[in-house]
C-alpha cells in the first residue's frame, strides 16, 4: 500500500502528486475523469451479480479536475468541470494511472 504523497496539486489540465524521492506521477483530467472509479461511472453489482447504474458513453474532452480533497491516508476524491465528483481514487489506483499515461 501506498502512503500518502507529500504534495497533491492541480496544475493546468493535469493532476500532481509527489512522494519525494524523485516518485512523482502527473495524470490528465481527461485520463482521471475517463476512468472514474465511481459506482455512477462504472457501476455496480447487485447481490445477483448483475451490473447497473452505469453512465452513458459521453465526450470529456473539454473535462477539468477542478479541486480535490484528501479521504483518510489512502484516496483522494476529484471534482471535476462537468461536476462529477463521487470517485474516490486511491494512491495505488492513481499510480496505475500515472502508469497509463505515460
Amino acid at each position: 500500500m501506498l502512503t500518502s504523497p507529500q504534495k497533491i496539486e492541480i496544475v493546468g489540465d493535469f493532476l500532481a502528486l509527489s512522494w519525494g524521492a524523485n516518485e512523482d506521477i502527473i495524470i490528465d483530467s481527461h485520463t482521471l475523469r475517463l476512468h472514474s472509479p465511481s459506482a455512477e461511472q462504472t457501476g455496480e453489482k447487485d447481490i445477483f451479480g448483475r451490473l447497473s447504474g452505469m453512465s452513458e458513453p459521453q465526450d470529456l474532452s473539454g473535462v477539468k479536475v477542478i479541486s480535490f480533497e484528501r479521504v483518510g491516508n489512502y484516496a483522494v476524491r476529484l471534482v471535476f468541470s462537468d461536476g462529477h465528483g463521487s470517485g474516490i481514487y486511491s494512491w495505488e489506483y492513481l499510480s496505475d494511472l500515472g502508469r497509463l499515461n505515460k
